[in-house]
């Protein structure tokens, strides 16, 4: 069996040196234009002690932004801002992949270009769902993501190229490599959703190919430009989150895309499901659910490349557990890794834990709730004892 402390390769291209991710959270601290800066670069080197770091989810283009102070990947700030994050990683022996989507529809115009509506499948809105956007007075709060207008066949395939020059960006600014979003609620979700996705052109949602292309072209594109060991995909196959509708052909989908990705060699699906009621990213719930091991013991039949599991793991225990059953082969913690930057070091002695202020995930205010958790010194605990 697998051991979470164990090296793995990944796509027979990447080594990482523990089973251990950390996924993607948004953290809401880029400087104006949304460009990286030193700060991330020291919050993201501190925790380069996973296997695997994939950095929090970058724009392919101003249309994309859903979340004000999220980071792009369009711009030259943007990527000089990038390269000082993913060199201080490898400077710290880290290896990191960059996340990277469109949210389609989970925007609001007053952060679209010139104000327009958001980008959309269908010219369905998220009804239920917020955005992190400017109010009529110019202040940041959250507010209902915006009626979209339907995007027609030939701008999805455009979409494609802003895809691939983002691939192309995120190997200038020096990540080991990419994932794609195609998870919550965003653009690629939006698609293959076979209820929202009512298209009747060749990315509509009447068969699986169809509602799956738009993807399927986009991981081509990533595969051209970095390579088949290089690419990862994220997946949320019965999620709601983002008010988007349940879907019967969920599992229909994801075995397919279980197939193609493995053809194309893409290094790894990553696989959340993660039930998020009502709610923005500061108030919303996490509830802690698996996919179904039958069902995962399907996609792990039909795709080669290894399988992140994500979806509440907080202990070493837990995520053994995982491992044993055979069935994945990385396991993501997500918000332990806000609390504690030295994560694998606490998990592998058996060190406490710290539990991180939620007030502060989305703070805006610096090192605060951010880059100031301390790692563990046994000396300090040994102190804190006497």
């Amino acid at each position: 069996m697998a051991n979470l402390f164990e090296s793995q390769m990944l796509g027979g291209t990447v080594s990482l040196k523990n089973r251990i991710v950390m996924p993607p959270m948004t953290r809401t601290r880029t400087s104006e234009g949304d460009i990286p800066n030193q700060l991330m670069a020291t919050y993201y080197g501190q925790r380069a002690g996973a296997g695997l770091i994939v950095a929090e989810v970058a724009d392919v283009a101003p249309s994309s932004n859903g979340y004000a102070m999220t980071p792009g990947i369009y711009t030259q700030a943007q990527l000089q801002g990038w390269r000082l994050v993913t060199d201080e990683v490898h400077r710290k022996d880290g290896t990191i992949f960059l996340q990277i989507w469109h949210v389609g529809r989970m925007a609001h115009p007053s952060l679209m270009p010139n104000g327009e509506a958001p980008w959309g499948v269908t010219e369905a809105r998220a009804e239920g769902s917020d955005v992190f956007a400017h109010d009529a007075e110019g202040k940041l709060g959250y507010m209902r993501a915006g009626t979209p207008r339907r995007l027609e066949t030939e701008e999805v395939s455009a979409l494609v190229g802003t895809f691939a020059q983002a691939f192309a960006n995120a190997r200038q600014a020096g990540f080991d490599g990419v994932e794609l979003h195609a998870a919550n609620g965003y653009l690629f979700d939006q698609f293959m959703n076979s209820v929202l996705n009512t298209r009747t052109d060749r990315y509509g949602g009447g068969s699986v190919e169809d509602r799956t292309r738009f993807l399927m072209e986009a991981v081509d594109a990533a595969v051209r430009e970095l390579g088949p060991g290089r690419v990862g995909v994220r997946l949320a196959p019965f999620g709601t989150f983002n008010s988007m509708p349940e879907d019967p052909l969920a599992e229909e989908t994801l075995l397919y895309l279980a197939e193609q990705l493995g053809r194309r060699g893409v290094a790894y699906m990553h696989l959340v499901y993660e039930l998020m009621p009502k709610g923005n990213m500061e108030s919303a719930t996490f509830e802690k659910l698996h996919l179904d091991h039958a069902v995962l013991a399907k996609v792990r039949a039909a795709f080669p490349g290894a399988i992140i599991w994500c979806g509440g793991f907080t202990s070493r225990e837990g995520a053994q557990d995982a491992l044993d059953t055979g069935l994945v082969d990385l396991i993501a913690f997500g918000r332990p890794f806000i609390g504690n930057p030295d994560l694998p070091e606490r998990l592998r002695h058996g060190w406490p834990i710290a539990v991180a202020d939620r007030s502060t995930y989305y703070t805006r205010r610096g090192e605060v709730g951010y880059t100031d958790f301390p790692a563990y010194r046994i000396e300090s605990a040994a102190c804190e004892a006497a």
